[in-house]
């Protein structure tokens, strides 16, 4: 694996994800908190391997630029906008809200959670589509 091959990594982490995410959720609402848990800390590990990957990646060849022009500049902008305030915040939240229930503390990760992981399944679904618009 070379450098150029982590952006589809990294799209691929994100999915993963996301996809980790909603299990989780499904999982906690049919009551199986095993496997809630497991989706969960797993979601929580393929977001770091990402992070890792993605500053890898960023710190070997820097920024792309959006090539296109036009109204799909603009939503591509809005999108990038979003995704990145909203990474900034997920990464403390995700913490606190897996380190609370970690340690027993269910009531205060459940209220923690409801706001958490829309915003990171919102989070890991824009970054698939940023890497679909750059690449």
């Amino acid at each position: 694996m070379s450098i150029s091959d982590l952006p589809a990594l990294n799209a691929t982490l994100n999915a993963v994800a996301a996809a980790l995410l909603t299990t989780g959720y499904v999982m906690i609402r049919r009551r199986r908190k095993t496997a809630h848990k497991r989706c969960m800390i797993a979601a929580f590990v393929t977001s770091a391997l990402f992070l890792t990957s993605y500053l890898v990646y960023h710190a070997n060849v820097g920024s792309k630029l959006y090539p296109g022009t036009g109204p799909l500049r603009l939503i591509y902008f809005f999108i990038l906008g979003t995704h990145i305030v909203l990474a900034a915040v997920i990464l403390p939240m995700a913490i606190v809200t897996l380190v609370r229930a970690l340690r027993g503390r269910f009531e205060t990760h459940k209220r923690l959670a409801r706001r958490t992981l829309p915003l990171w399944i919102y989070v890991s679904v824009t970054g698939v589509v940023i890497y679909m618009m750059l690449y």
